[in-house]
């Protein structure tokens, strides 16, 4: 017997759009059509969605007041809300996130992106059920706690880690590839002694698996500026290092709706300090030397060797004796000066990592073409 279809709710008070949401949707999920968002509100009587699709500009009631109106609301306030604009205004981008809705979608819709999208989202969602059905059950469940809660708050991660991967095709790797350079940093400060008594006090596991979050925020960064084949402008900078913002705030929208949600304290640090310099002179924050925390320090490292020494689109890669030089350079300035010496340590280490995973993309593309 075929599942029964996820129920998707879109709000639009123009007729194109629904009509072409509902083509888009429809064989996929169980899609309802409201022309506004009175309307909805009297179908959220009779039925729960698991997503609602919901416009920004309406008469009467504007998407952002629905969305007030719904989160105010016990039986609503924890259904996903996706905003649907044709606006290109980060401040009220800004503003809808801010208000709890998980993502924005431009109009005209471009059907494969919007499926996507909600495709992810529904992941995330169910991925969040489960954990929360977990913990609602967890005498009944007590004999396998240890190894379900790990497979959960994994799924968690990696599940909000792909929303990123499927923004911008670069970022799987470059996820990929940090967590390994993380890694090989943090057994060299095992072995080192390098702060020994901070080190000693994580769980090496969920730090490591966090990492694929430190760029989460990029999913509230416009296909424009994210996407963009060359150097960004000024104001597009400054947009792109929001990621940083935006990414705090996803988490502690997960952290909100998990009951569970220690492990997420890692990801919630990495995400916000990764950018951080050692000279004050990094963001969000202009945190100076150790006031940013030690999680953030290591990822900075990992983060740019491997920006410099991929391929961008307004960039050749540097080599690898290059990078470490560059890096090296920024010793006592962008980089603390005792992981910076470790770095060059364990250099040659992350270029096998580089290099490994060149030679087994060339394997699949080989076997693509065989």
């Amino acid at each position: 017997m075929d599942e029964p279809k996820n129920k998707i709710v879109l709000v639009d008070d123009d007729i194109t759009s629904l009509t072409l949401g509902k083509n888009i949707l429809a064989d996929k999920y169980d899609i309802i059509t409201i022309p506004s968002g009175e309307k909805l509100f009297k179908l959220l009587d009779k039925i729960h969605p698991n997503l609602i699709l919901l416009d920004v500009e309406m008469p009467e009631m504007s998407g952002y007041e629905v969305l007030r109106e719904l989160k105010s609301r016990d039986d609503a306030a924890n259904i996903p809300v996706i905003f649907l604009t044709s606006k290109n205004d980060p401040v009220s981008e800004l503003e809808g996130l801010n208000l709890g809705a998980i993502d924005y979608i431009s109009k005209p819709f471009s059907p494969p992106l919007l499926l996507k999208r909600i495709e992810v989202h529904l992941l995330v969602e169910s991925q969040k059920q489960k954990l929360i059905d977990f913990n609602n059950n967890l005498q009944e469940m007590v004999r396998a706690k240890t190894k379900t809660v790990l497979d959960m708050q994994n799924a968690v991660l990696r599940t909000v880690a792909n929303m990123v991967e499927n923004r911008d095709e670069e970022t799987g790797e470059h996820i990929e590839r940090t967590q390994d350079y993380l890694r090989i940093l943090l057994d060299g400060m095992i072995v080192r002694n390098l702060y020994k008594g901070e080190v000693s006090s994580w769980d090496r596991d969920f730090f490591l698996q966090s990492s694929q979050l430190h760029d989460v925020g990029k999913i509230s960064i416009k296909d424009s500026i994210l996407l963009k084949p060359g150097k960004l402008d000024p104001g597009e900078f400054e947009e792109m290092k929001k990621h940083t913002i935006y990414g705090v705030r996803i988490i502690e929208e997960i952290e909100r709706n998990t009951p569970e949600s220690s492990f997420l304290f890692y990801a919630k640090t990495l995400a916000g300090t990764h950018h951080e310099k050692w000279d004050g002179t990094g963001y969000p924050k202009g945190l100076k030397e150790e006031e940013i925390p030690l999680m953030g320090r290591l990822m900075a490292i990992a983060d740019v060797y491997d920006a410099l020494i991929s391929v961008r689109p307004y960039k050749k890669p540097f080599t690898h004796e290059e990078t470490t030089q560059i890096i090296l350079n920024g010793k006592g300035t962008q980089f603390d000066p005792v992981l910076t010496d470790l770095f060059i340590s364990v250099a040659d280490q992350f270029y096998s990592i580089v290099k490994e995973r060149e030679k087994n993309t060339r394997k699949y593309l080989d076997s693509m073409s065989a």
